[in-house]
C-alpha cells in the first residue's frame, strides 16, 4: 500500500490478518489470564441466557399455572445463578484490567528496548513527536482494544450462540427467522470497514504531525517568541488540526451510521417475531413465556452486534495504530554487529582512516575519500567551515554511522569486525551542548559508570574542576539539576559532563568544542578538566578556539568532505594555505574583540 489513501481489498485483508496475528501473539505470554477471563465472561453470558429461559418457565409453569412450588423452585435457582454470575463478573473485570496493563507494559518495554538498539540515523530522520505518539497514545489504544475489545467480542459471540441455542429449544421456526437476518448485518459491516479504516489511518497520521508540532512548539518556544513566529505557528497548527478533524469526523460519522442501521433491522425482526409468535400462541404452538423469552433473546443477539460495531470501529483504529507500532519494532538498525565479530579487549593504539566515503542520501556525498593516520596518544584537531564534514568524521569514528566505502582501523583491525559495544563503550564524548538527565548531580556523573561509588564520583568531579561549585549548593552532590539540566548554567553542565566522561575512563576521547559558549573564567576551568581527561589518551577535537587548535599534535583541515591540509600548527602556518587563512581571520577577530573591550573601559582617575 503506497499511501494510506490507496486501498486494495486483498492487500487490506492480508495486512489485517498479519497484524491481528501479531497482536494475538502479544497475549501468548499471559495465556493463563486470557483463559481465566474467557471462562468468567462465558459463565456470565451463559447465565444470562439461562436465567432468561428460567423466566419463561416461571411465567408458563409457575404464574400462569398457579403452581407455588414451581415458582419457589425457579426463583431459588434464579437467585443462585445471579450470585454465581456476580462473582464471575468481578473475575473477568479484574482479570481483563490486569491483562490490559501487562500488554501495555510489554509493548512499551519492547519498543523502548528496540529504540535503544536503533542507529543514530533513525533519530535524525524520525520526528520526536512520531516516536512519542507510538509509545503513548498508540500503545494505550492498542492495549485497550486487545483486552476490552476481545472481552466485548467474546461476550457478543457467546451471547449470540447461547441465545440461538435456547431459541431453537423454545421454537425452531422463529429461531430461523432471527438467524437468517444476521448475514445482512455482516454484509453491512463489510461494506463499512474499508472506508472507516481509510479515515482512521488519515487521522492517526495527522495526529503524529500534531504531536510533533506540539513538541517543537514547546521546546523551541524561545526561538518562536524571539522571531515573532506565533501567528505563523498557529496558522500551521490550525491546518494540521483541521485535517485531523475532517478525517476523524468522517470516521465517526460512518461509525455512527452503522448503529441506526442495526437498530432498524432489530426493530423489524422484533415486529416479525411478535406477529408470528402471537399467531402461534393462539393455536397453542407457542406459550406467552416463550414469546417473552424470544423478545429477550433478540435483544441478546442484536445488542451484541451493535456493540461489535463499536468494537469493530475501534479495531480499525487499532489496526492503524498497530501498523505504526510494528513499523517501529520492525525497523532494522542501520549499523549493527556482523555475524562474525572479534573479541576486542581495547581500542587503544593507532587509528587509521582508509579511503573513507560516506553519504546520508544517495548521490549526495558528505565525506569523499578521507585518508589519515593518528598515532596513539595524539590530539587531533578537526577544523574547517561549517558543513564541511567534521562532525560526520566523528560520528563515523564512533560507528554511529558506517562508511559507504572504505573503512576505519583500530590497531590495524577493521572496526567492522568489532562489536559496537566494544567500540562505543570505550569512547568518551563531551559535546558543545551538554545534556544532563533529570535527577541529581551525583546521578548524572554516575551515568558514566553505573557501579561507581560516592568517592569515585567526587574524585572525578575534582579532576573536572566541578567539585567546588557543586559544594556551594545546599544539597551538594544530591542537588537536582532539573529537566535537561536547566537549573544549572551552561558552564556547570559542561563541567559535570566532563566529570562524567572522566569517570567512564574512556580510551578514546572526542570533544565538540566545549568552551565556545562560556565566559573566559569558566573556559579556563573547563579547559583544565579537558586537559586532565585527554592526558595519555588519543583525542579528536572539533575545534573553533585558537587556544585549542594550537595545542593539537595534528590539525586536519576539512572542507567539502575532503582533507585540504594536514599537519602541526607551525607547519600549516608556514604553508599559508586554508589553515593560515582561517587562523589569521580568527586571530584578527579576537584582537578586535579585545581592543573593543579595552576601549569600553572607563579611564582611571589619578589618586
Amino acid at each position: 500500500m503506497s499511501t494510506f489513501e490507496e486501498f486494495d481489498e486483498k492487500e487490506y485483508g492480508k495486512l489485517t490478518g498479519n497484524i491481528l496475528g501479531r497482536l494475538l501473539s502479544l497475549l501468548k505470554p499471559h495465556w493463563k489470564w486470557v483463559v481465566g477471563f474467557l471462562l468468567c465472561i462465558a459463565a456470565v453470558s451463559i447465565i444470562d441466557s439461562y436465567t432468561t429461559f428460567l423466566s419463561s418457565r416461571l411465567i408458563d409453569e409457575g404464574i400462569r399455572a398457579g403452581n407455588r412450588q414451581a415458582i419457589i423452585r425457579i426463583v431459588m435457582i434464579y437467585a443462585s445463578m445471579i450470585v454465581f454470575q456476580a462473582s464471575s463478573a468481578f473475575g473477568f473485570i479484574y482479570l481483563v484490567g490486569v491483562l490490559a496493563e501487562r500488554v501495555r507494559y510489554d509493548l512499551r518495554k519492547r519498543m523502548f528496548n528496540h529504540l535503544q538498539q536503533l542507529s543514530l540515523s533513525y533519530y535524525s530522520q524520525t520526528p520526536v513527536g512520531w516516536i512519542m505518539s507510538r509509545l503513548t497514545s498508540d500503545t494505550e489504544r492498542l492495549s485497550d482494544v486487545m483486552t476490552w475489545g476481545i472481552l466485548d467480542i467474546t461476550w457478543a459471540i457467546i451471547n449470540i450462540s447461547t441465545a440461538a441455542v435456547f431459541m431453537f429449544i423454545i421454537n425452531a421456526s422463529l429461531a430461523w427467522i432471527v438467524l437468517i437476518l444476521l448475514p445482512l448485518l455482516i454484509v453491512i459491516a463489510i461494506r463499512f470497514r474499508k472506508t472507516i479504516l481509510l479515515f482512521y489511518r488519515r487521522s492517526r497520521k495527522m495526529n503524529s504531525k500534531i504531536t510533533g508540532a506540539f513538541n517543537e512548539g514547546i521546546t523551541g518556544v524561545r526561538v518562536i517568541k524571539a522571531l515573532s513566529r506565533e501567528e505563523g505557528n498557529l496558522r500551521e497548527f490550525s491546518e494540521l488540526t483541521d485535517g485531523m478533524y475532517q478525517a476523524s469526523f468522517k470516521a465517526a460519522w460512518l461509525s455512527a451510521l452503522f448503529l441506526p442501521t442495526v437498530q432498524i433491522i432489530s426493530a423489524a425482526t422484533l415486529g416479525i417475531i411478535l406477529w408470528r409468535g402471537g399467531m402461534q400462541v393462539q393455536i397453542g404452538v407457542m406459550t406467552v413465556g416463550g414469546i417473552q423469552a424470544f423478545v429477550s433473546y433478540i435483544t441478546f443477539i442484536m445488542w451484541p452486534i451493535q456493540d461489535m460495531a463499536r468494537v469493530y470501529a475501534q479495531m480499525q483504529n487499532a489496526v492503524a495504530s498497530a501498523e505504526r507500532i510494528f513499523s517501529l519494532i520492525d525497523t532494522e538498525p542501520a549499523v549493527k554487529n556482523r555475524s562474525q565479530t572479534v573479541q576486542t579487549e581495547s581500542i587503544q593504539g593507532d587509528i587509521r582512516f582508509e579511503n573513507v566515503h560516506f553519504h546520508y542520501e544517495e548521490n549526495d556525498p558528505v565525506i569523499k575519500g578521507i585518508d589519515f593516520l593518528v598515532k596513539h596518544g595524539e590530539m587531533v584537531a578537526l577544523v574547517g567551515p561549517t558543513g564541511g564534514g567534521k562532525t560526520t568524521i566523528v560520528n563515523l569514528l564512533c560507528r554511529f554511522y558506517e562508511p559507504t566505502q572504505g573503512t576505519i582501523y583500530f590497531k590495524d583491525v577493521d572496526y567492522h569486525t568489532m562489536k559496537l559495544q566494544d567500540i562505543q563503550s570505550r569512547i568518551g564524548m563531551v559535546l558543545q551542548t551538554p545534556h544532563l538527565f533529570t535527577g541529581s548531580i551525583s546521578d548524572n556523573i554516575r551515568y558514566g559508570k553505573l557501579s561507581a561509588n560516592d568517592q569515585e564520583i567526587e574524585k572525578a568531579a575534582k579532576l573536572a574542576g566541578a567539585h567546588d561549585f557543586i559544594m556551594q549548593f545546599e544539597k551538594g552532590y544530591q542537588q537536582d539539576v532539573g529537566e535537561g539540566g536547566n537549573l544549572l548554567s551552561v558552564g556547570q553542565k559542561q563541567l559535570i559532563s566532563i566529570a562524567r566522561a572522566i569517570l567512564a575512563e574512556p580510551e578514546l576521547f572526542i570533544m565538540d568544542e566545549a568552551t565556545s559558549s562560556v565566559d573566559t573564567l569558566t573556559e579556563s576551568l573547563i579547559q583544565q578538566g579537558i586537559d586532565r581527561l585527554m592526558k595519555d589518551r588519543t583525542s579528536f577535537v572539533i575545534a573553533h578556539r585558537l587556544s585549542t587548535i594550537k595545542r593539537a599534535d595534528k590539525i586536519i583541515v576539512i572542507e567539502d568532505g575532503k582533507i585540504e591540509e594536514m599537519g602541526t600548527h607551525r607547519e600549516l602556518i608556514i604553508q599559508q594555505g586554508k589553515y593560515y587563512q582561517l587562523y589569521t581571520q580568527q586571530f584578527r577577530q579576537e584582537l578586535e574583540a579585545q581592543y573593543d573591550i579595552f576601549n569600553k573601559q572607563e579611564p582611571v582617575e589619578a589618586g
